[in-house]
């Protein structure tokens, strides 16, 4: 009987050890499963993310292409402006110039129409002294030619200036 006993004690034994380990095995089993599902979340809340970092990278990639392209197209008006700048320095240069020409040539012929002006006064006043000295010869002349003019005849009193005799009648 004893061996029964302690048969029956060793039984139980092993039955309360097989127990306890299925019991720790479920345990262990229950918080692995535990652990798979946050996990599985982490590693789902992860690809979210992940997905939505790409998303946004693909946005930016595209704003940057955007951009990329407006910073061209400001670089190539930049230029043109520089060079319509350049243009338009080099036109006004060259109207400074025109204009310094003109003036140049406005200032000499501004002289030139003083001076012909000048010589102009000069020729009219010898012009006027020799047509007063011709007017004197003239009159000296016709005073010269009266004293031996006939004054009877009526173009002779008129050429010498005399006046007509009243007739009487």
């Amino acid at each position: 009987m004893k061996l029964v006993i302690v048969l029956v004690g060793l039984s139980v034994t092993v039955m309360v050890a097989m127990i306890y380990l299925a019991v720790d095995q479920e345990f262990k089993l229950h918080d692995l499963k535990a652990r798979i599902v946050e996990s599985y979340a982490e590693v789902r809340m992860k690809e979210e993310s992940i997905v939505e970092l790409k998303t946004k990278d693909k946005a930016m990639r595209s704003e940057l292409v955007s951009v990329n392209t407006k910073v061209d197209e400001l670089k190539k008006r930049k230029e043109e402006s520089v060079q319509s700048a350049q243009d338009l320095t080099k036109a006004l240069q060259t109207c400074t110039t025109d204009m310094d020409n003109v003036q140049k040539k406005k200032a000499s012929t501004g002289e030139a129409i003083v001076k012909v002006k000048a010589d102009h006064e000069v020729a009219k006043n010898n012009a006027e002294g020799d047509i007063q000295k011709l007017k004197k010869q003239i009159l000296d002349r016709d005073n010269a030619i009266c004293v031996f003019a006939n004054t009877t005849i009526v173009e002779a009193r008129k050429l010498c200036g005399i006046p007509e005799a009243p007739q009487q009648s």
